[in-house]
């Protein structure tokens, strides 16, 4: 379905609004239960996105991105960024195991959103147009924050995972890396190599909701 520049910000709205708003809230959720109450304390525990939204990384930047891309014919990219939940590891229980758990909660949320817009996109499949576009847009974003997040890049989820994972001597000096990774990830996009390793994780991710869900064309 072709879309407009207005339609396409429309359409977008909903589905990115909650890829990256939720995504912050399960980080939050999943602190509480293991014993950090910061972000329930603070009221980010909520799928209200006014809670979450930054500025620039969840309205500024997405749509700029997106307006750019279709100018230049490619379709309708965006990325985009909430307003990080704080979550002190220090009142977890216990902090290094339950990183893990932390980590792989917005991660998670993303994955069962992109499950939930792929059975809307299947159940709206030839009924209409504009929903289905919508639920594309949603497998979508979601995947590609899925697969971002799971690089083993600190700060990013991924990095937290293998931070967990890795024994007590190697996390440390491996944490050391984490002032650099936004510098990597800028460079990875800088030099077209991030969308080569996102390419795995993300198909990968598209081959288990086809499995949940059934094929789906987006």
């Amino acid at each position: 379905m072709d879309v407009s520049l207005l339609e396409g910000v429309v359409l977008y709205a909903l589905p990115a609004v909650l890829a990256i708003t939720l995504h912050e809230a399960a980080h939050g959720y999943i602190a509480k239960v293991f014993g950090d109450a910061t972000a329930y304390m603070l009221g980010r525990v909520t799928a209200n996105p006014l809670k979450h939204i930054d500025p620039v990384g969840t309205i500024a930047v997405p749509l700029a991105l997106y307006l750019l891309s279709k100018a230049a014919g490619m379709g309708g990219f965006i990325f985009g960024w909430a307003k990080p939940v704080p979550v002190n590891f220090n009142n977890l229980r216990h902090p290094k195991r339950d990183m893990f758990w932390v980590a792989a909660a917005g991660p998670g949320a993303n994955l069962l959103m992109a499950i939930a817009w792929a059975a809307l996109l299947k159940a709206s499949a030839g009924t209409s147009q504009a929903l289905s576009t919508m639920a594309g847009f949603g497998v979508e974003i979601n995947v590609m924050l899925l697969a971002l997040n799971l690089l083993p890049i600190l700060p990013l989820d991924g990095g937290r995972l293998l931070y967990s994972l890795l024994p007590r001597g190697a996390a440390e000096t491996y944490g050391r890396l984490e002032p650099y990774g936004l510098f990597i990830v800028i460079g990875l996009l800088a030099t077209n190599v991030l969308g080569i390793v996102l390419w795995p994780l993300a198909a990968a991710a598209v081959r288990l909701i086809s499995i949940i869900v059934g094929p789906i064309n987006f």
